[in-house]
């Protein structure tokens, strides 16, 4: 059984979701959601029948703050959290993590994602690529999925898939973005991913923003033609060296030209926008872009 989490974050509806397994050794969480929506994590692990303190396992998709920001919280109380190797050092020392994110959102950091606190080593479990680890009567795969992050995993569930942002954000019955922020973009990482997924012919994916998708094939087509389209797009306002804050409201226009024409419009765009701010991916893209020339 899996429990969809709605952590209304920013008072919106479906815009970040955790999931809850049950299984023979208490419940399993996927992802977290960002520190300032904890409170609603924990009413919704308390209408499933558990109390905060039962979630001993927190499998994360990646460290973003939207993510994977509350971890720490279920450590303090001695639950297990595992991740990519390569996020481990920021969730044993959050510091420069926590630094970079008051920079970018400054005296709005509270509101939006909250505090980081360090994780001791010992409840930092890392895991390979393909590995499985059992809890109980649950087994879930670690599959190494970059391109929205170098520490990126999707979690496979038998024939169900919990994709952290790899499978894009799709809320209601929008369209499929992909959220593009900054450092770590990669557009041929990313398409590999999406690959090796369409590959394993899961059954449905669970997008953290948000929920099931029954008909992967379609959804990760779509996703991987606007990752193509958003890349394009930004690339010649880099090859003729334009400010990204020039850029911005350009792309954001684009996008909100993009949602419209797929049907969404008034809080669904909030919504979106919540989820996946499209000012971050001029950042991104524009970055990936540079990388790639040198």
């Amino acid at each position: 059984m899996i429990k969809i989490i709605d952590l209304e974050f920013l008072g919106h509806k479906e815009t970040i979701a955790a999931f809850l397994i049950e299984s023979s050794e208490g419940p399993i969480l996927i992802e977290t959601g960002p520190h300032s929506t904890l409170p609603t994590l924990k009413k919704g692990i308390e209408d499933a029948g558990h109390s905060f303190n039962d979630v001993k396992h927190v499998f994360l998709s990646h460290i973003h703050l939207d993510h994977a920001g509350a971890a720490w919280a279920f450590a303090e109380y001695g639950a297990t959290i595992y991740l990519h190797p390569f996020g481990k050092r920021h969730m044993e020392n959050p510091e420069k993590l926590l630094a970079s994110a008051k920079m970018i959102y400054k005296d709005d950091m509270d509101r939006l994602w909250g505090t980081l606190k360090p994780i001791a080593e010992v409840q930092l479990h890392t895991v390979a690529h393909n590995e499985t680890i059992k809890i109980g009567n649950v087994k879930l795969k670690a599959l190494f999925t970059p391109g929205h992050a170098v520490h990126h995993i999707a979690w496979a569930f038998g024939k169900i898939l919990f994709t952290g942002d790899v499978a894009g954000v799709k809320i209601g019955k929008g369209i499929v973005v992909p959220p593009c922020p900054p450092p770590d973009i990669n557009i041929e990482d990313w398409k590999s991913s999406i690959k090796l997924i369409k590959q394993k012919r899961f059954d449905s994916l669970y997008l953290t923003h948000f929920g099931e998708i029954t008909n992967p094939k379609e959804h990760l087509q779509e996703l991987e033609g606007r990752l193509s389209n958003w890349a394009n797009w930004m690339k010649p306002y880099f090859d003729k060296g334009a400010d990204p804050k020039s850029v911005t409201p350009l792309f954001q226009e684009y996008v909100k030209k993009q949602l419209l024409s797929g049907g969404i419009d008034g809080e669904s765009i909030e919504r979106y926008e919540s989820a996946n701010p499209s000012w971050m991916s001029v950042a991104g893209l524009m970055r990936y872009w540079r990388k790639k020339e040198v």
